[in-house]
């Protein structure tokens, strides 16, 4: 077993690298997970502050594990603390708009289709058919950054068209 060349992740330029090279995949694994409403960003500089608090305590090889867990985590814990909130909460429903109610209507029961459909996706035909439509990544590129070869991301994200058209009417 080799020794690592690091005991410790405090030196600043070591740091600075595990940032620029992991804090997009860690945003992304956020974002794909729990959506937009955890705040993937902020999620992602908790998890560095957190490894710089802890940064005596984790060896370079663990950085990358200790991030993912600290910021999953973070997002589980939000989570919890929106429900409390929503549980206690009272929402005033006092929206002005100038489209007719009946297009509002149609489209917030299509934006929830739409949000039910993709929680109903598995995890993996989710993540590749997020990472194509939303950030225009081929194939390829998502076959590389998951692992997998080009047809499995094929057949997830056509899998993920799939089952999108049979729950949302009208695509």
């Amino acid at each position: 077993m080799s020794k690592d060349l690091h005991d410790h992740v405090c030196e600043e330029k070591l740091f600075s690298e595990l940032f620029r090279r992991h804090s997009q995949d860690l945003h992304n694994f956020i974002y794909y997970k729990y959506g937009e409403h955890i705040d993937p960003k902020d999620k992602v500089q908790e998890a560095f502050m957190k490894l710089w608090d802890n940064c005596k305590k984790t060896p370079l090889s663990k950085a990358k594990s200790f991030l993912f867990t600290v910021a999953n985590n973070l997002s589980l814990n939000q989570i919890k603390h929106n429900k409390v909130k929503l549980k206690f909460q009272q929402l005033p429903q006092k929206e002005k708009t100038n489209e007719s109610p009946e297009f509002v209507l149609e489209e917030k029961e299509y934006l929830q289709k739409y949000q039910k459909a993709l929680s109903n996706l598995t995890e993996p035909q989710r993540v590749a058919f997020l990472l194509n439509r939303i950030e225009g990544k081929k194939h390829q590129e998502i076959a590389d950054l998951l692992g997998i070869s080009r047809k499995a991301v094929e057949k997830r994200i056509y899998g993920a068209l799939e089952k999108l058209r049979k729950e949302i009417d009208g695509i």
